[in-house]
């Protein structure tokens, strides 16, 4: 692992379910992580490739498990998705979404038969044929197809959990089309919260459990990759996955020390 000290990190992104909350609990010493993060002048985002709730939601969760934010800090695939469509004018959309997530697209005229984009997301127990074979056959007939993320997994209450990837793969298989991703870990996601911090990546750490969408984004990007052992984390995953990080965590928790220069 690199030796580096606060000194080098101005700015950190925060991923959340897995890394700072899993569920409806905060992960233990997580609020403080980043009120510490905060009383030595760092600024932070919270990054998440979450599609099931819009950014209000997430935020008065946020607030309701003792983390101090703001609306504008919170950056999810929403954001990335809505400014995409916005600059492609007035489209019409399919949305495989939870309703909650969608409120956020009450802008754009939904078309479940001839849409302009369809947007997928994680639909949960709702995926099924109909579902899949309604977006196959609007992206077969022209509509072009947006992901949130193509995550595999995920931890959920019950353990682990199909991501929309997989079904994402689907769709991109039968229409022969490949989707435009705009969750991490893309460079136009963490571009959207890199630009809000003003600062040059090189000097913002991401903070997250998904080795690939989290910290191999982060790096792809400039930025530095931490690594923590909760959430979605194994091991295996990490040795598969050819990404290292330059700090690996027990948990965010950790974040405080390394922060303060102590070695980790």
């Amino acid at each position: 692992m690199g030796e580096r000290t606060r000194s080098d990190i101005r700015g950190v992104l925060f991923d959340l379910d897995g890394t700072l909350y899993l569920g409806d609990e905060a992960i233990a010493g997580a609020p403080d992580a980043v009120e510490a993060a905060r009383s030595r002048g760092i600024a932070c985002r919270f990054v998440t490739n979450t599609s099931t709730k819009s950014a209000q939601t997430i935020l008065e969760k946020m607030h309701a498990l003792g983390f101090a934010a703001e609306a504008p800090e919170i950056f999810t695939p929403s954001t990335a998705c809505v400014s995409f469509l916005r600059e492609a004018g007035a489209p019409k959309v399919m949305l495989l979404l939870e309703p909650d997530a969608a409120e956020e697209f009450a802008e754009f005229e939904r078309d479940e038969v001839a849409p302009d984009y369809v947007v997928v997301g994680d639909i949960g127990e709702r995926w099924d044929y109909h579902v899949l074979n309604g977006a196959f056959r609007a992206v077969q007939n022209g509509a072009h197809l947006l992901a949130y993320h193509k995550s595999r997994y995920y931890r959920g209450a019950g353990g682990i959990r199909l991501d929309a990837g997989p079904f994402v793969a689907a769709l991109e298989y039968a229409a022969g089309v490949e989707a435009t991703v705009l969750g991490k870990p893309t460079q136009t996601f963490f571009s959207l919260a890199l630009r809000s911090l003003d600062l040059p990546a090189a000097a913002v750490a991401m903070v997250g459990d998904d080795v690939e969408n989290d910290v191999g984004g982060a790096q792809a990007a400039g930025m530095i990759g931490v690594l923590v052992k909760t959430g979605k984390h194994r091991e295996e995953a990490l040795q598969r996955s050819g990404v290292a990080p330059e700090f690996v965590l027990d948990s965010v928790a950790g974040l405080q020390a390394l922060l303060t220069g102590a070695s980790v």
